[in-house]
């Protein structure tokens, strides 16, 4: 019976006592939007009033742990995160709604003589109903941070697209510069762009900051590096990419963002053969000659049969033995000790093995181009491992 009168008394009073939760919430927080339904009423109006009966009637149906009500706090979670509000203020709101609720609630207790027993287990009920409320309000929150992070990765990614392509200077600068805008990112002067291969199908995103436009749709996800000169950011990128491989190509103006990426493509093929160092990030500005030397191969092997061709009739062990010579005296321009010393052998073995190499190629061996294509193709062989380091 006192239940009763206690849900008649709370149900009258609801819109009077949600317009005063409206107006104090209003007098502490005046930022907060009033956003109107399809009748015109503020929405948050609305949802107070609507939480308050909702929780009234099912205390009068005896369901001490009443369901939490309408889809609106999940809408006003929603809102906050759209419009880039923090959450806390909205918590704080709702704290202070069910102070003020509690207050009248305790007072209508009074009023038709309910027990203190009872009434503290309606307080209980009261804030597991608060809980109720806060959680709807943190998923429509988390739905509305997923949504604008899918939009940012779809905006991100868009302007990868225009960035990386090989002739986006035609879309116009303004169009580059809005949609970077758009996802909150400062145009630099240069950038290094980067592929990277994953330590593992699943592998989670690397943290490199929100600086670092990063694209992880593609197979072998990319990335650009605004100002990759500027002091700490290798550091930075090391640390954040710490686990996984790939390449950095070299820093450019950012309207040949392509051509970094073209670079970085290169050096990963390379890894991946085993002829540049796999395992690891890789900057492209360290791994010039072996990114030169090895790129255009049915060049270079077109020049070899050409250059090499006095070798043709060595065994394969002379003949590496020869070529190991020749490379180490067109690095030196030094005599049999100098070449000695960088190949680890006596000063006497070179001097057989120079004889050699004059018989072999004549005059040619003193003309300045021919002695150009020859350390270039015996520098390539050194790089694909068919010829030995030379000695420290």
């Amino acid at each position: 019976m006192q239940v009763r009168r206690f849900a008649a008394i709370a149900l009258a009073e609801a819109p009077e006592l949600a317009q005063q939760i409206m107006s104090e919430i209003r007098r502490e927080y005046p930022h907060l939007p009033v956003v109107l339904d399809d009748n015109g009423e503020p929405m948050a109006l609305v949802g107070i009033r609507h939480a308050i009966e909702a929780f009234v009637r099912r205390v009068e149906n005896s369901e001490i742990r009443p369901t939490v009500p309408p889809e609106v706090f999940h809408t006003f979670g929603l809102g906050e995160g759209l419009e880039g509000r923090s959450l806390d203020s909205l918590q704080a709101i709702y704290r202070m709604g069910v102070r003020l609720a509690w207050r009248r609630f305790a007072e209508i207790g009074q009023r038709v003589e309910i027990p203190p027993p009872a009434m503290y287990e309606l307080v209980d009920a009261g804030y597991e109903f608060l809980d109720g409320l806060v959680d709807r309000t943190v998923r429509g929150y988390a739905e509305a941070a997923a949504r604008q992070a899918g939009e940012r990765l779809r905006l991100q990614r868009r302007l990868m697209e225009q960035l990386l392509a090989d002739r986006h200077r035609s879309d116009g600068g303004d169009a580059l510069g809005e949609r970077a805008a758009r996802v909150g990112w400062a145009l630099p002067g240069r950038v290094a762009v980067g592929v990277l291969l994953r330590p593992a199908r699943e592998a989670v995103a690397p943290a490199v900051g929100q600086e670092v436009l990063l694209d992880m749709e593609y197979e072998q996800p990319r990335m650009v590096v605004p100002d990759p000169d500027a002091a700490g950011r290798r550091e930075l990128l090391n640390r954040a990419l710490a686990g996984w491989a790939g390449a950095i190509g070299p820093p450019v103006p950012l309207a040949d963002a392509a051509k970094s990426l073209r670079w970085a493509e290169a050096a990963v093929r390379l890894m991946q053969r085993r002829l540049l160092p796999a395992g690891e990030v890789l900057f492209c500005t360290e791994h010039t000659e072996a990114l030169v030397l090895l790129q255009p191969e049915e060049l270079l092997d077109d020049l070899a049969l050409r250059c090499m061709a006095p070798l043709a009739d060595c065994g394969p062990t002379h003949g590496r033995r020869l070529a190991e010579t020749l490379l180490a005296w067109l690095e030196t321009r030094g005599g049999a000790p100098e070449v000695a010393a960088r190949l680890g052998v006596h000063p006497q073995t070179v001097r057989y093995r120079l004889r050699q190499i004059r018989e072999m190629w004549g005059d040619e061996i003193d003309d300045p181009d021919r002695r150009f294509e020859l350390e270039l193709v015996l520098r390539a062989q050194r790089l694909r491992g068919r010829l030995g380091e030379a000695a420290d």
